[in-house]
């Protein structure tokens, strides 16, 4: 499918780049209350799961499933949300995002109205401080398994 100028999951880098293979790129995202909220942002221009080849599904979901374990290995949340809603940019990517209970918002969702406490700063520092442990461990994931795509 082209990929519309007015896309901004089309661009040739994305902001919060961390990983781009043949398929997908995985970006840090800009929520500064939930550091470590990633996505993983299929390259082709489509809106739906429906719109992928079984072969592409299946890829980008064990890129998700990936992202996901890597994160509970390295950040060790309480829990993980994973969504795909593509309301907002209709181009298909999915949510990879780490929750603790002393979160801004937990245990409501990451769109809900936040409620930043002395915990959620201290969750957010801390955070903060296994960002760059995170992002390596996902760079050399993806990096070795996807160094033939």
């Amino acid at each position: 499918m082209d990929k519309p100028e007015s896309c901004p999951l089309c661009a040739n880098v994305l902001e919060g780049e961390i990983v781009r293979t043949a398929q997908f790129v995985i970006v840090q995202a800009n929520e500064p209350l939930f550091p470590g909220f990633t996505r993983v942002v299929w390259r082709d221009h489509v809106a739906e799961m429906t719109q992928l080849s079984d072969r592409s599904r299946h890829d980008l979901m064990q890129a998700v499933f990936d992202v996901e374990r890597i994160m509970r290995h390295v950040l060790a949340p309480n829990k993980v949300n994973l969504a795909s809603l593509g309301n907002q940019v209709p181009h298909l990517h999915w949510h990879v995002v780490a929750r603790w209970h002393d979160d801004a918002a937990f245990p409501a969702s990451v769109w809900s109205p936040a409620a930043i406490t002395t915990a959620s700063s201290q969750r957010v520092r801390t955070t903060l401080a296994l960002l760059n442990d995170y992002h390596d461990a996902l760079r050399q994931h993806f990096q070795t398994n996807h160094d033939d795509q």
